[in-house]
């Protein structure tokens, strides 16, 4: 079992949305660098536990938690011009980027923001915490998702999802 950080934009689409989501499940589509379109191609799996962190907000922060329940795909979007996540050099029987589909666990009454992140010993080394970084999808060992969880006051653990 994997732990990832999938960041995103609440403007673009939140944690709100996808509990709003029909069966509060979704693609994790528009995913466009290769190093991030790896890891959902080849390493997640159905029943990773992912940490959902908005980004470029007033608090950024991990503001719940969601479950891998389908493993990587060829994403559409990137063979649809008329999408914003067009990419003219994917093609079906070639594509270049790939998605997840995801479903909401539980929504943390407060975020954890990052500068909670930076200043926990356990969690100042995340990935998303560092400096500079821009993935938007990061793997999180299992010590951090631990630390995360327990900051989060998480109640709720999918199905596989250690607490």
């Amino acid at each position: 079992m994997a732990h990832w950080l999938f960041k995103t934009e609440p403007s673009s689409f939140s944690i709100a949305d996808l509990a709003r989501a029909p069966q509060q499940a979704t693609c994790w589509d528009g995913v466009r660098n290769y190093q991030a379109r790896n890891m959902l191609r080849d390493q997640m799996k159905v029943g990773d536990g992912v940490l959902l962190y908005h980004s470029s907000c007033d608090v950024p922060g991990i503001v719940g938690t969601a479950e891998i329940v389908r493993e990587g795909y060829p994403d559409p979007t990137a063979f649809d011009p008329a999408h914003h996540h067009f990419d003219p050099k994917s093609k079906p029987e070639a594509p270049a980027w790939y998605m997840v589909d995801v479903k909401l666990v539980e929504t943390f009454a407060d975020p954890v923001t990052l500068d909670a992140l930076k200043g926990h010993p356990v969690l100042s080394g995340m990935v998303a915490a560092r400096q500079g970084n821009r993935l938007s999808v990061t793997p999180v060992t299992d010590a951090e998702w631990q630390a995360v969880l327990a900051l989060g006051g998480a109640t709720r653990r999918a199905p596989g999802l250690a607490h």
